[in-house]
């Protein structure tokens, strides 16, 4: 154990065990109470947690956090936001960060964000082509961002996965029933967050109750998207129990049983992941 790990503390609640997918554990609404955020989710039966790159630049902010926790991975990339910021990083680059910690468990987030545009379209269509490059490279899953961008994203993927196959995930996903299933159609998962939990997400729901079981997952996207009841709060890994609340009541199945799905999902996407403590899958 290193100097800044903390020992994993124990699971206090009888609940299903589950994984956030997708946080970002390095953001400054964290940085007061970091340790009792992490602490609350393992309290919740939150067992892994992926803490997501932004910046390829700040990934030692990252890397640290993994360090530290037992139950957090991460992930290495540059959010379309910071495509502009962070142009030219080859996919060279991004495979070296990523086989330089055995934590790193996926490439990204990268994408496509047309509702914001805070980076040129070109410069986020090269960091999501580089990123895609890499993940075929390392085998590590690819986390795709998009936002008003269904058709461009649907497009490349599949475009790059005739040059050769890589695997991924649709995150905080908020797009149409196309792009979801031309991603699944290419072997992608779909992941839920507390969107999928707001009144006005009918069409979210619509989906996800069609979509193929073994490729949902569930995630916060923490500090972001709070669910009910924390909805207008900042929301922390340990929230994402009531996200998967809904997605287990929109696929009609009891929480237990929905739990060990998307856990098993999850485990199969991030295999580099160990399976937590106690975790069975599904026969």
């Amino acid at each position: 154990m290193t100097q800044t790990e903390t020992t994993t503390p124990p699971i206090l609640v009888d609940s299903p065990i589950l994984v956030d997918s997708h946080c970002h554990l390095d953001f400054d609404d964290f940085a007061p109470e970091l340790d009792e955020v992490v602490a609350r989710a393992q309290r919740a039966g939150i067992a892994r947690m992926v803490t997501i790159c932004t910046r390829i630049r700040r990934f030692a902010k990252i890397r640290a956090i993994a360090e530290r926790f037992p139950q957090v991975y991460c992930s290495v990339g540059t959010h379309p936001h910071q495509a502009g910021e962070e142009r030219g990083i080859p996919a060279e680059e991004i495979v070296a960060l990523a086989n330089s910690f055995d934590k790193v468990v996926a490439i990204g987030e990268c994408g496509l964000d047309y509702f914001y545009d805070n980076s040129p379209r070109d410069a986020q269509e090269e960091g999501f082509r580089a990123h895609i490059a890499a993940a075929r490279e390392t085998g590590l899953p690819l986390i795709v961002h998009t936002r008003d961008a269904d058709e461009d994203t649907a497009a490349i993927l599949e475009e790059e996965y005739a040059k050769g196959p890589f695997t991924g995930v649709l995150h905080c996903f908020s797009g149409g029933r196309a792009l979801a299933m031309r991603a699944v159609d290419i072997g992608f998962y779909v992941s839920l967050s507390g969107i999928v939990t707001f009144k006005k997400s009918q069409d979210i729901r619509d989906i996800v109750a069609d979509l193929p079981a073994d490729r949902l997952l569930v995630e916060t996207d923490a500090p972001f998207l709070a669910p009910p009841p924390h909805r207008g709060k900042r929301n922390e890994p340990a929230y994402v129990v009531h996200t998967h609340r809904v997605v287990a009541e929109t696929r009609g199945l009891d929480e237990a049983e929905s739990a060990r799905l998307t856990t098993q999902n999850f485990l199969r996407l991030f295999n580099r992941v160990p399976a937590p403590e106690g975790f069975e899958a599904a026969a």
